[in-house]
């Protein structure tokens, strides 16, 4: 959507979740909370029990026994799309015909072609569509782009990143290829994302090593990465490793560097290390929840036209690295369901 194209509409914005996933407190319910702008007024799942039990646990309104009644619904102004992967570019699409403004969680769809094809629908509608890329809005990267783009740090020479978590490989959808899963689709939406947020633009993926969890799944995935710009960078990320736990960020420049841990949570950890011409200082940052920030951001967007900063096309850039690394590594790219 372009910035402005909507006329002001009135709070509060009424959001349905398609999927009755357990991940929805921590990524809307609870920030929803805070937020008088937005009523959680629904949830939709392939079977009424499981919504309604959904729907009775946390309180909301109303529950749908199929995902199509749920977009269809008349009384939503937009839907939130918790789904696997596989799943995420059809009911978007579904969202978008409906006439509803749509927030769907990363990985936005299962590549870079079928992000395109809602890319293209979504340009054509008036609808809000943003990909929840949550440390996006946090006021840490906020802050790490704006020293960036200053020039405190110099040119840039190298951007690394890890994002390794411990994620029992009995989840099944993350390690499900027909459910568009592996390390380099969920934790590696992230770090992709950081790679180009921070190294200023989509890199070139020069090689890629994946462990495995099955033949066409990746447990673990380490890519290298050229710009053109001319600096490098590596981003690694794992469900399921020896590094049972790493998560951090540094960005170099000729005069500088930037260092910081938890990146895709920055919250966690709201302390930022910059050197800069031999000197070095701490910045610090607030702890509120980076998706409490993102859903301020969806509904600013909604109710004022307030630009997206994670939209379509941003995704199909990342979604094309992360296809590149897949082919590098000699896996398959994942496909919608």
């Amino acid at each position: 959507m372009k910035a402005g194209s909507l006329p002001e509409t009135q709070a509060p914005v009424r959001i349905g979740i398609l999927g009755a996933s357990s991940y929805a407190p921590t990524t809307l319910l609870n920030p929803a909370k805070e937020n008088d702008e937005v009523v959680i007024s629904a949830v939709g799942s392939r079977e009424l029990p499981g919504a309604q039990a959904f729907a009775d646990k946390h309180g909301i309104p109303r529950a749908h026994g199929s995902l199509q009644a749920l977009v269809e619904d008349p009384n939503l102004d937009a839907v939130y799309v918790l789904l696997p992967t596989s799943l995420h570019g059809r009911w978007t699409r579904a969202a978008l015909e409906a006439g509803k403004h749509v927030l769907c969680e990363k990985p936005f769809v299962a590549n870079a072609d079928e992000a395109r094809e809602v890319a293209e629908q979504a340009a054509k509608s008036d609808r809000v569509v943003m990909e929840a890329i949550q440390f996006r809005h946090h006021p840490l990267t906020l802050r790490v782009e704006e020293i960036i783009a200053s020039g405190e740090i110099g040119r840039l020479q190298r951007v690394d990143i890890d994002l390794c978590v411990l994620l029992p490989t009995f989840k099944g959808n993350c390690y499900n290829y027909d459910f568009a899963g592996g390390a380099m689709m969920d934790a590696g939406s992230y770090v992709a994302n950081m790679a180009r947020t921070f190294g200023g633009s989509t890199p070139e993926v020069v090689s890629a090593q994946a462990k495995l969890r099955s033949p066409q799944v990746d447990r673990a995935m380490t890519a290298e990465l050229r710009y053109a710009g001319g600096h490098t960078g590596r981003i690694r990320c794992a469900l399921w490793s020896s590094n049972l736990f790493r998560a951090r960020a540094k960005v170099v420049g000729d005069r500088g560097e930037l260092r910081w841990l938890s990146p895709a949570a920055p919250n966690l950890f709201p302390r930022l290390s910059i050197r800069s011409d031999g000197r070095k200082r701490v910045e610090s940052f607030p702890r509120r929840a980076c998706y409490d920030y993102q859903l301020d951001a969806f509904v600013a967007s909604v109710l004022r036209g307030v630009p997206v900063r994670t939209t379509p096309d941003d995704a199909v850039e990342n979604l094309s690295v992360i296809d590149a690394v897949y082919r590098a590594a000699g896996l398959p790219i994942r496909m919608p369901s």
